[in-house]
């Protein structure tokens, strides 16, 4: 992904070559192995079962993710995505940052134990997110065109959670409707619901 000099800090020598990076987490991941995302047709993209994926390694970003597609040129009913991982204290202090929710039964362990969850919680949307990591697993651009949410169950922090998308119905379009739900480590359903989206093809 060429990043403009002009907004690019962090910066390396590789091979005589001057490398612009757009965060220091995204240098360091560089550095791990130069050669993949020099010599690669899709430095910044993710091959998995001879489909690429838009998905960058990205700083510290967590997760894996696994794929049930028949035909990745073209997506049908029952293709599906899941995408899992953990979060963490530091997910949800860096939610509350990003979007300014800083209510207190997601970070302070007095309050929340007074609560009637008695412990810390993670933020609902950004369990929810999980959602959006799986859709973005799916060979293509994934757009949101909607989405119902009816969450289930609480998470905690440290719960590993896997958000499971599974394709419905073929709208016209490019368009598709999705089951979504996100489960946790002993299979409860901590979250249900339905997507629509608009799946573009990767660009050249």
């Amino acid at each position: 992904m060429e990043v403009s000099q002009e907004t690019a800090d962090p910066t390396i020598e590789h091979d005589d070559k001057v490398y612009h990076f757009c965060s220091e987490d995204c240098r360091a991941v560089f550095e791990e192995v130069p050669e993949k995302y020099t010599e690669t047709p899709h430095p910044h993209l993710v091959e998995s079962g001879g489909m690429t994926l838009p998905r960058v390694p990205y700083g510290r970003a967590t997760g894996e993710f696994d794929l049930s597609i028949t035909d990745p040129s073209s997506l049908s009913t029952g293709d599906s995505v899941r995408f899992s991982k953990t979060i963490t204290d530091e997910d949800v202090r860096k939610f509350a940052e990003a979007t300014g929710d800083t209510n207190a039964v997601h970070l302070n362990e007095a309050f929340a134990e007074k609560t009637r969850f008695g412990h810390r919680i993670a933020h609902g949307t950004l369990v929810s997110g999980m959602i959006s990591a799986a859709l973005a697993c799916f060979p293509g651009v994934t757009i949101y065109i909607s989405q119902n949410l009816e969450f289930r169950r609480p998470v905690s922090i440290d719960d590993t959670l896997t958000a499971r998308c599974d394709i419905t119905d073929v709208l016209d379009n490019d368009r598709y409707k999705l089951t979504t739900q996100i489960e946790d480590d002993s299979g409860s359903l901590v979250l249900d619901g339905a997507a629509t989206v608009l799946i573009d093809p990767l660009p050249d």
